[in-house]
């Protein structure tokens, strides 16, 4: 009898063993199903993300990440993206309810994301964008698996917004990045004060300044020498990706503020156009005193800018004249 104890109770340790190795480790929600975060010992080199028939690739090569093989990458982009892999945790699960009229009945395009340390796959899984702050994290692991709406702990804002596929989002947020022997003329034109209107070239190593319909004297050649090293970094804040499009083709048809024309020295041009930025404030419309829309020539796409920024172009003809 005494022998048959025993054995059962080696039989159940055994047992219980084998079920404690077995589940160590594992999510509350099943590893399979859940384990979104990348190890941070891993080293991400390569991150490829699907929408319908769009894909953006970020790949690291040496010491830089690029988009698409071609233009190197934002690099506080690429550092945030990174860090919310790392750190991505399951919030809560989702209910079939809300997943169908959030999701399904909204017909939302998820957004795959395969994650690569050098050629291997070592994660892959989908983020469901949602305009709401409260479903906009939804992810799964498959398409198949059981949603969760996944967060970063201490972070407030919706990481569901870091997986973009635009490649203008993952680009250096730069208007000018010019040296100033790269540039042959700047045409400044103040659209409501044109008396204040501007050109400088820089022609056979000689510099001139005109008023948009000749050539003026009487300048100081120092401030037009400055005035270029301006034009090295001229970022802007943001794309308006979430503007309404209605909304933007209005703003293309209303008067702009100033329009900026720079030729470089191998013929290329950046055509700079800013309009005047809204906000509402209780209920009030009014003209935003920090922020401006713009555009440039180069895409279609509608970004803002801070007057903190471009402050230091924005002259007028009267700068160039000794005080």
């Amino acid at each position: 009898m005494n022998k048959l104890i025993i054995r059962y109770s080696l039989y159940f340790i055994g047992i219980g063993a084998l079920l404690f190795f077995l589940l160590k480790g594992r999510t509350p929600f099943g590893g399979n199903n859940s384990s979104f975060a990348v190890d941070p010992e891993t080293k991400i080199t390569h991150i490829d993300f699907f929408q319908g028939d769009k894909k953006l690739s970020l790949e690291k090569t040496g010491e830089n990440w690029f988009v698409n093989k071609n233009d190197e990458a934002r690099k506080s982009a690429v550092l945030f993206i990174l860090q919310t892999l790392g750190e991505i945790k399951i919030k809560s699960p989702v209910s079939s309810e809300i997943f169908e009229n959030e999701i399904i009945k909204k017909q939302i395009d998820p957004v795959k994301v395969n994650i690569y340390a050098r050629r291997r796959l070592i994660k892959s899984f989908y983020v469901y964008k949602t305009g709401s702050n409260i479903y906009g994290n939804i992810m799964k692991m498959k398409a198949s698996s059981k949603p969760f709406i996944v967060s970063i702990p201490g972070y407030e804002d919706n990481i569901g917004n870091n997986f973009i596929v635009n490649e203008l989002y993952w680009k250096p947020y730069m208007v000018f990045n010019l040296l100033p022997s790269q540039i042959a003329s700047i045409k400044l034109e103040n659209i409501q004060d044109s008396l204040s209107s501007f050109i400088v070239s820089y022609i056979n190593r000689k510099f001139s300044l005109s008023d948009l319909k000749k050539d003026i004297s009487g300048w100081d050649s120092s401030k037009v020498k400055r005035y270029l090293t301006y034009y090295t970094a001229i970022p802007f804040e943001t794309w308006a990706f979430d503007f309404p499009e209605n909304e933007k083709k209005s703003i293309g048809l209303t008067l702009p503020l100033y329009r900026i024309t720079v030729k470089q020295s191998d013929g290329k041009e950046i055509v700079l156009t800013i309009w005047e930025k809204w906000k509402t404030e209780n209920g009030t419309r009014k003209p935003d005193t920090d922020r401006v829309w713009a555009k440039t020539n180069l895409n279609d796409g509608i970004f803002i800018m801070r007057y903190f920024d471009i402050d230091p172009i924005l002259k007028k003809k009267s700068y160039f004249f000794a005080e």
